[in-house]
């Protein structure tokens, strides 16, 4: 299985008051919460490759490396731009960009995912839980 090298993909997102520190929890403030951004870089990087996964097969997240360094306002357009670096076995790196429509930059990650068949990965999850 390999993929395509320097695939890419940008979701243009408009901050929202459920995208808000204040409303995630993860502080006080109403513009983007860091961790609403991180799920939003996750599922770029998700959504750009799955389609060139094997029939079964899905990624999960296992390293996420992130500099939150500009505050996005409510209302505010950020354009979340994924790219597909490095692939080692079933191991992939996608580097991640944030910009707001300024075209100022608000993050930056690398973000590491696995290539796992979903059926095998839940049941293991489900046998992990039981224990």
């Amino acid at each position: 299985m390999e993929l395509k090298i320097g695939t890419e993909k940008t979701l243009e997102y408009i901050v929202k008051k459920e995208d808000t520190a204040l409303q995630v929890g993860s502080g006080e403030a109403e513009v983007l919460a860091t961790p609403r951004l991180l799920a939003l870089m996750e599922n770029v990087s998700f959504t750009s490759i799955s389609n060139q996964l094997e029939e079964g097969n899905t990624t999960v997240g296992t390293n996420l490396k992130m500099q939150h360094l500009k505050a996005s306002a409510l209302g505010e357009k950020v354009f979340i731009h994924s790219v597909l670096a490095s692939q080692e076995g079933r191991k992939l790196v996608f580097n991640i960009t944030a910009k707001n429509q300024r075209d100022e930059l608000v993050a930056t990650a690398e973000s590491e995912r696995f290539v796992v068949n979903k059926a095998k990965f839940e049941e293991k999850a489900k046998n992990n839980a039981s224990c």
